[in-house]
């Protein structure tokens, strides 16, 4: 939008989370856009779904999908809601949530705060499946005393109105939550996840990018031994590469352009180690056409992102779309799907 670099210095004025919410409320009071055609150069399919275009907006921005029709209406190929779990909850003390301007980040130590799935369904429910892909981003109650639980009645409760769930094991921001990645733990949650899910949406599994090489091998051969739908590489770092604002030092999960390397590095990683065997999903520091362009032939089928519209504005999805199209032509692919895992 033309008009943002005018807003942003208003926003920016205001503390991150405080902005947040008013971006959000400001969003439902627009009518709902036009979804995203399928570009013939851009449509790509997923698990059986049909995305008019790869570029996602991630979760943690509509995190009760309160305005994701709004939202598909920027461009996006397709939004995915939450995370949400079970029962809301209030997320960790404020303040949580931290702009890195200096370094186009943010770090945020927001603990899966949400109305919970109930109050999600309210919007959900009854939304019109063609007007835009919705996927469900699933996640456990701090306090649970079994979180696979909260996962499979997560399922239960979403898998008729999302269009794909995603299993969010990946936040650095709930104790003990990333144990789940753990082989052992990961194969008892996949599997009471997809006998839950029956007949229903794809699964995705989102994973962090702080994993060593055996982490890896490990949700790999999970992921294709119970033929999951695909993997969301990354989440969130806990790492701290070179930054320069004052927040540098807050705990929590740092996202945007200085976790580009490690995403990048790690979805190389991924695909190494599934050997095209599942669709990943790449997200962690996207920023233009050429950082799509990148993750895609590093073997993505779809990109996602957030912290860069803080910076950038709701444009920036089509601003991708319109640079994709461009790279796929100079580099003579005639479509998305010919682009995957070329790198």
């Amino acid at each position: 939008m033309a008009l943002y670099p005018l807003f942003r210095p208003l926003a920016f004025a205001l503390d991150a989370e405080r902005a947040h919410r008013l971006t959000i409320r400001a969003l439902k009071l627009l009518p709902p856009g036009v979804p995203a055609r399928p570009d013939p150069m851009l449509a790509v399919v997923v698990a059986g779904i049909d995305f008019p275009n790869p570029v996602g907006l991630a979760a943690g921005f509509d995190k009760d999908a309160e305005v994701y029709r709004q939202m598909l209406g920027f461009g996006f190929g397709f939004v995915e809601v939450g995370t949400l779990t079970p029962l809301s909850q209030p997320g960790n003390p404020k303040p949580r949530l931290f702009r890195l301007a200096e370094d186009r980040a943010a770090i945020n130590r927001l603990g899966f705060n949400n109305r919970g799935q109930a109050a999600a369904l309210t919007g959900l429910g009854h939304r019109d499946r063609c007007a835009g892909i919705v996927g469900v981003n699933l996640g456990a109650n701090k306090d649970s005393a079994d979180r696979i639980i909260d996962y499979v009645a997560g399922v239960a409760a979403m898998r008729g109105v999302a269009d794909y769930l995603t299993i969010n094991i990946s936040s650095p921001n709930t104790p003990g939550l990333r144990e789940l990645q753990d082989q052992g733990a990961l194969g008892a949650l996949l599997d009471a996840v997809i006998e839950t899910r029956g007949a229903g949406p794809p699964v995705f599994l989102k994973v962090a990018p702080d994993l060593d090489a055996d982490q890896i091998d490990g949700i790999a051969k999970a992921a294709i031994d119970r033929r999951l739908d695909g993997l969301i590489v990354g989440n969130t770092t806990i790492s701290r590469p070179m930054l320069v604002s004052k927040h540098r030092s807050e705990a929590g999960g740092l996202s945007g352009a200085p976790l580009k390397p490690l995403a990048l590095q790690r979805l190389t990683d991924f695909r190494a180690a599934t050997g095209g065997a599942l669709p990943l999903i790449a997200a962690g520091g996207i920023e233009n056409g050429v950082d799509a362009f990148d993750r895609i032939r590093a073997g993505a089928s779809l990109i996602q992102l957030y912290t860069a519209l803080v910076y950038q504005g709701p444009g920036l999805a089509e601003e991708i779309s319109g640079e994709l199209k461009r790279l796929l032509k100079l580099n003579s692919f005639g479509s998305i799907a010919e682009a995957i895992g070329t790198g």
